[in-house]
């Protein structure tokens, strides 16, 4: 009798007997072989697959059994990132045992594995007998785990792959006793294991196009003229419906390979359709529909139920808040729904307690909402209650932004608070604002036009405010409400002079004049005419603006309306100063602050320092200009109002240069520039370049300078600007001439001056005049200069700036007699 045991991996008992011999596999090939197939195209994963990596290497210990949870929405990709991640690390010979890898089929109720099932398939795939595999789970699982410590003591590394889990119940017991052994797992949840987390996102836009044509490349080859550079935005424009899920992607290039004649922009315009889109993302047994539907089953009813409403919130996110009125649920509620769906990575989060949804997924959530519901039962309900949540608040929250009107502090108890929930909410309001006509709640949409116009300006988002004020004003015609009708057309030339449409403007705040006027609102008519004199103080009509700022001002005077007063004060001094007439631009401020002071409007008052802080640096008070100045910019501030302190700065830096403190001129101007950068005040971004640039030649900065003044034409002649345009010639007309580059300097100023003449603005023309005689002068073309100068005189006297005017006389007595040279 001989026993023999030889040449393998020993576990458990070793039955001894007569001529028994047990020799083991002394590799696990069958493992390795078992290894699914990667795809050929694997792109835009390489920061992903360089963290496994390091997570794998040999060496590497991570303190917990588990090194990976690769979690992610259905169809993002995460198999295929742990199977290329796989055949890499065999590659490099980090696992001489092979690799086991599992499908649990964890969202399909049909081929579902139990970890039992999966450490019956592993233990027959290292080879062991199916008579030595015990039959229950737990005693299959402590001889997997002795498996596996015999493995690793001979050296024979494994990695093990767990791929799409539904839950710890099927990963548990397939873990090993070993932390030297790697197990990489995959699901569609984040799972509660003492696992090393990576949540898998979408593909980025150049990454989706990537894929894309390399599967085309692939299946059709690199010469298809689909795949030229021409065809590359029509690539991006599909790769943006897919919106980066691979799985989305796979299909549509699977399509486009399929059909060497079908043009990606045809396809495009299909999927376009978002009632028909997801049934354009299946090819074959492969869809993203059954992806989702697999996740979808999943759910609890009530998960199910937060799931399908989520897509009625028409804006990008939604916060906890929010959710908890759009399915009338405690907020606490809500709460532990909204975190079983990110687990599940059927939402994002994208801050704390706001989440929102990929595209495809709100899709396919629309979809799940009963077909005959749209606005009756649970969709038409919860879409009632979330858009009278978002009025209702956005009321309260506008009236912590009225100094003059008292607050309501049952729902914000002070402005921040208010201001901070109305930036959060901004795109949900505004979609909701514009999408409350198709869902017959036309209230909700005029109630939010006039709730969220102080927010809308405050916070200068013009365009929105065009949107909504736009369809407030509709319901309002079709209503027949002309008071609504006139307050709608005031708030949109408002809008429309800030985004310097200034025509249509005027045409806006005319119409609701005439509309007030005839209902008889005097107080409404008085700030239609408030609006109409700004407008026209934009297209250089200041006679008629003076004339529209007096109107107001009699109306507030008449009514007894004192804060409006003082706007209408502030207001009129803008125009006054425009005609030189400074002294009264200065009484006019002066007022306008008192008023505005006493009222308790704190942005209006730092409006009015602004004005008068002009004002005063036009009559040489630099001085009190300055401390005017950094009076607007301390309030700005305190109000938080940025696009404001960027004027202030701005302000602030011209009457520093006008004392020669001219570092700290160029630091204002700066600090102004970035703001208006910040806030996408591009036209005034250009004016505090030109500002800059005047200081920077005072240091000799002569190239920064130029930079300065070429930056701010540019930015006028892209805004339309013409007379801003004048502006720029002009002072990059002087800054080369400084430089010594007289004829570049000649051409610019020359083109200043047109500009003004074409403008009327008479005083720029005659200083441009001087500028000009002075570049004439320089290259020894003294008759030209003379004309020059003599011109600047005339000019300059007839806008009563006499002290230019004898200024340039002085240099006239320089000048060698006509005709002759020096």
């Amino acid at each position: 009798m001989s026993n023999e045991i030889t040449g393998g991996v020993f576990f458990n008992a070793v039955v001894m007997g007569r001529d028994i011999r047990v020799v083991l596999p002394a590799e696990v090939r069958p493992a390795l072989t078992g290894l699914p197939p990667a795809s050929t195209v694997f792109t835009g994963r390489g920061s992903a697959v360089q963290t496994l990596r390091e997570a794998l290497q040999p060496g590497c210990k991570g303190g917990t059994l588990l090194v990976s949870a690769v979690a992610g929405m259905p169809g993002v990709g995460k198999t295929e990132l742990v199977l290329h991640t796989a055949r890499q690390v065999l590659r490099d010979g980090w696992f001489p045992g092979g690799v086991l890898f599992v499908d649990m089929f964890g969202y399909d109720p049909e081929r579902r594995l139990s970890a039992g099932d999966a450490l019956l398939g592993w233990l027959s795939a290292i080879g062991l007998p199916g008579e030595h595999i015990p039959a229950s789970e737990q005693d299959r699982s402590r001889l997997w785990r002795s498996v596996l410590d015999a493995y690793t003591a001979q050296g024979r590394r494994l990695l093990l792959i767990i791929d799409n889990a539904a839950s710890e119940d099927q990963v548990t017991p397939l873990l090993p006793g070993d932390d030297r052994i790697p197990v990489l797992v995959t699901s569609r949840h984040t799972l509660d294991l003492d696992a090393g987390l990576y949540d898998l996102d979408v593909l980025d836009t150049s990454a989706a196009v990537a894929l894309l044509g390399e599967v085309i490349a692939g299946r059709r080859g690199p010469g298809d003229p689909r795949l030229q550079p021409g065809g590359r935005a029509a690539m991006a424009g599909l790769a943006g419906l897919c919106a980066g899920l691979p799985l989305a992607l796979r299909i549509v290039a699977a399509l486009l390979a399929d059909r060497p004649h079908l043009q990606p922009e045809a396809l495009a315009s299909r999927l376009r359709d978002e009632q028909h889109r997801l049934d354009g993302l299946s090819r074959q047994q492969v869809a993203v529909r059954t992806a989702f539907d697999l996740s979808y089953q999943y759910l609890t009813d009530s998960q199910a139920r937060m799931f399908r409403l989520l897509p009625v919130n028409p804006g990008p996110d939604i916060a906890t808040r929010s959710a908890a009125h759009l399915t009338d649920l405690a907020e606490h509620q809500t709460a532990v729904l909204l975190a079983d769906l990110h687990r599940a990575h059927l939402i994002t989060e994208l801050a704390p307690e706001r989440w929102g949804m990929h595209d495809l997924l709100r899709l396919y959530a629309t979809e799940q909402q009963a077909p005959t519901d749209g606005d009756g039962a649970e969709t038409g309900q919860a879409r009632r209650r979330l858009y009278g949540y978002y009025q209702d608040t956005a009321r309260a929250a506008d009236t912590h932004l009225h100094p003059t009107t008292p607050a309501d502090t049952g729902v914000f108890t002070d402005r921040v608070r208010a201001l901070a929930w109305l930036d959060a909410e901004h795109a949900n309001l505004i979609a909701t604002a514009s999408t409350a006509p198709d869902h017959h709640l036309p209230e909700t949409t005029t109630t939010l036009a006039s709730a969220l116009a102080q927010f809308l300006d405050l916070r200068r988002h013009f365009t929105d405010c065009i949107t909504i004020t736009t369809h407030a004003r509709d319901i309002y015609q079709q209503a027949g409400d002309l008071p609504g009708e006139g307050w709608a057309w005031n708030y949109l030339g408002r809008a429309l002079r800030e985004m310097r449409r200034f025509e249509e403007a005027i045409d806006a705040h005319t119409l609701a004049r005439d509309i007030f006027r005839r209902s008889g609102d005097l107080r409404s008519e008085g700030a239609a005419w408030s609006g109409l004199g700004r407008a026209l103080a934009e297209v250089r009509r200041f006679d008629e603006a003076i004339e529209a700022h007096t109107m107001h001002l009699e109306i507030c005077q008449r009514t007894g309306d004192l804060h409006s007063e003082g706007a209408a004060w502030h207001n009129l001094g803008g125009a006054l100063y425009q005609v030189r007439r400074f002294e009264e631009a200065i009484d006019a401020h002066t007022l306008a602050r008192d008023i505005l002071q006493r009222t308790g409007d704190l942005h209006g008052e730092g409006a009015a320092w602004s004005g008068l802080g002009r004002a005063l640096a036009e009559v040489r008070r630099f001085e009190e200009a300055i401390e005017a100045h950094t009076k607007d910019l301390e309030i700005c501030q305190r109000t938080g109002d940025l696009h404001g302190e960027g004027r202030a700065w701005n302000n602030l830096g011209t009457a520093l240069y006008q004392v020669r403190r001219v570092d700290e001129a160029i630091d204002a101007h700066t600090r102004a520039r970035d703001i208006f950068r910040r806030t996408g005040d591009l036209h005034r971004e250009g004016q505090t370049w030109n500002n800059l640039g005047t200081a920077l030649r005072e240091l000799r900065r002569f190239d920064e300078a130029i930079e300065a003044h070429t930056k701010d034409l540019e930015i006028c002649q892209r805004t339309g600007d013409l007379h801003g345009e004048g502006w720029a010639w002009g002072n990059l007309g002087v800054a080369l001439r400084e430089a010594s580059r007289f004829d570049e300097a000649i051409e610019a100023l020359i083109r200043a001056r047109d500009i003004f003449r074409r403008t009327g603005d008479l005083h720029r023309e005659g200083q441009t005049w001087g500028n000009l005689g002075t570049a004439l002068y320089n290259v020894r073309r003294f008759d030209e200069a003379r004309v020059s100068w003599q011109r600047a005189v005339t000019a300059l006297t007839g806008t009563g700036d006499t002290s230019s005017a004898d200024m340039i006389r002085g240099w006239l007595d320089h000048l060698p007699p006509e005709g002759r040279p020096s």
